[in-house]
């Protein structure tokens, strides 16, 4: 068994499985106060890969009683500048059927722990990890839910049928790295696989609304991304009231 670090009441842990072939480093975290067996919700990193910000989140979503698992879908790497992110998110880019194998391996080893309750799991995911959560969810994953924030809605199309949750989009009404018309053909496709979705935007904000480092990478990288705490607040709010109506 994985070591579980305290803190109050909300425990967390890196924790050691394999997706995709490859040996990754996850991070779980959830309440101790919490009885009965939790929902969990599989958190996707941004293609910078797995660190602080989405452990926060893991930490907030076990402050909302679920167990949360943060994926890594990088093998343990973490990229330093664009580049670096764009070597290690491209495979999924390329290929999105890996996105299901990946959110798939991580439900997996959140079902080794006693107290997770893999019948009522969700996905949510920032930046890539929106594109990744989404992604598995348009290829037939068991969510409950999916939500992506301010992610790519590219990707395969769906089929009728196969979609078994509620799809959050949270998008940023001045996103530059997310065309207009990559939102209307994923609307487009939703509404041809008769998906339950739900498709936010949220005035001025731009990529990476919900990151508060955003401002601050995007000037180091000549970015068009930055922080916007409206629109993290309320999307917060948005997944959260989703999550209470679909895993409660």
């Amino acid at each position: 068994m994985d070591k579980i670090k305290n803190t109050s009441s909300i425990q967390t842990a890196e924790v050691t499985y394999t997706s995709n072939g490859v040996r990754s480093i996850g991070f779980i975290a959830y309440d101790e106060n919490r009885k009965g067996k939790l929902p969990v919700i599989v958190v996707v990193h941004e293609w910078w890969g797995l660190g602080d910000y989405v452990k926060d989140r893991a930490r907030q979503l076990a402050g909302l009683g679920y167990f949360a698992f943060d994926a890594d879908l990088y093998g343990g790497k973490t990229a330093g500048n664009p580049t670096e992110a764009i070597a290690l998110s491209k495979p999924y880019y390329s290929n999105p059927e890996l996105t299901k194998p990946a959110i798939e391996a991580a439900i997996a080893k959140a079902a080794t722990f006693p107290n997770t309750d893999t019948t009522r799991v969700a996905a949510m995911g920032y930046c890539f990890g929106g594109y990744v959560a989404v992604n598995a969810a348009k290829l037939g994953v068991p969510l409950k839910a999916a939500v992506s924030f301010h992610g790519r809605l590219t990707g395969v199309t769906p089929e009728k049928g196969v979609i078994k949750a509620h799809i959050l989009i949270c998008q940023g009404g001045a996103d530059q790295l997310v065309p207009e018309g990559d939102q209307d053909a994923f609307k487009k496709n939703m509404d041809s696989a008769g998906a339950l979705y739900t498709f936010i935007t949220y005035p001025n904000a731009m990529h990476a609304f919900t990151n508060p480092d955003a401002t601050a990478l995007g000037i180091q990288f000549n970015m068009p991304i930055a922080y916007n705490a409206a629109a993290d607040q309320a999307s917060w709010k948005d997944m959260a009231s989703l999550f209470k109506k679909t895993l409660d």
